[in-house]
C-alpha cells in the first residue's frame, strides 16, 4: 500500500501531472501523463485541492484505501474539479489559473478519548488529520487545515460545525480517526 510514508519524495512529479491530465480530459482536453510509476499500482487513499488565488476552488478525497492509487488520484481530482457540492463545474479556461495539491494519505487510527477535553489534549496542530463521527454525521479535516485554524479547539469546533453540528456539541459515542499526509502542491504556471 502506498502511504505517506511510502511514496517516493519526487511522487508529486507524477501524481500532480496525472491530476492536471485527468481534469483536463474531463474537461474535453486530452491530456496525458506519465502513468508508469509502479507505485502506483498499489492501494493508496489519495485526495485532491484545487485553489484560486490561495482560495479553495475544490477539495474531494478517499480516507481508506479502496482501490490503486492512479486511479483514487484521477478519480478525485475529476471530483475536486467539477462534484464538490460547495462551488460551481471548474471550466476549462479557470483550469489554467487552478493550482493543484495531491495528499496521500496514512492508515488512519482511532483516538481514544474519554471527553472533548482528553481530544484536544491528544491533537497533533500540523501533523493530524481528523474525521469526526457521530451517527450518520461525518466530517474530516486534513492537515493542511491548521494553517487556517492554529488551536486544536477552533480545528474541533469547525470539524463540528462541517459535520452540522454545534461548535460545542459534544456526546458519547463520538468516534475520532487521526492520518496524516504527505502532500505535494503545484507552484508557479500550470
Amino acid at each position: 500500500m502506498v502511504t505517506e510514508s511510502t511514496a517516493p519524495g519526487n511522487a508529486g512529479d507524477t501524481l500532480l501531472p496525472i491530476a492536471r491530465a485527468a481534469i483536463s480530459t474531463a474537461l474535453g482536453c486530452l491530456q496525458e501523463a506519465a502513468e508508469d510509476a509502479h507505485w502506483l499500482k498499489e492501494p493508496g487513499a489519495s485526495f485532491v485541492t484545487l485553489t484560486q488565488e490561495g482560495e479553495l476552488r475544490g477539495c474531494i478525497g478517499t480516507l481508506e484505501a479502496h482501490r490503486t492509487l492512479l486511479p483514487d488520484v484521477r478519480a478525485n481530482a475529476v471530483s475536486a474539479a467539477l462534484h464538490d457540492p460547495r462551488f460551481v463545474p471548474l471550466t476549462l479556461a479557470e483550469l489554467a489559473y487552478t493550482r493543484i495539491e495531491v495528499s496521500v494519505l496514512s492508515p488512519s487510527q482511532v483516538l481514544h478519548h474519554e471527553s472533548e477535553a482528553h481530544a484536544l489534549s491528544q491533537l497533533r496542530p500540523g501533523v493530524d488529520g481528523l474525521v469526526f463521527e457521530f451517527q450518520q454525521r461525518r466530517s474530516t479535516f486534513l492537515p493542511q487545515v491548521w494553517e487556517q485554524l492554529l488551536s486544536p479547539v477552533q480545528f474541533m469546533a469547525q470539524l463540528k460545525r462541517k459535520a452540522c453540528l454545534p461548535e460545542n456539541f459534544w456526546a458519547e459515542g463520538i468516534q475520532l480517526r487521526r492520518y496524516t499526509v504527505r502532500k505535494w502542491r503545484e507552484t508557479g504556471g500550470a
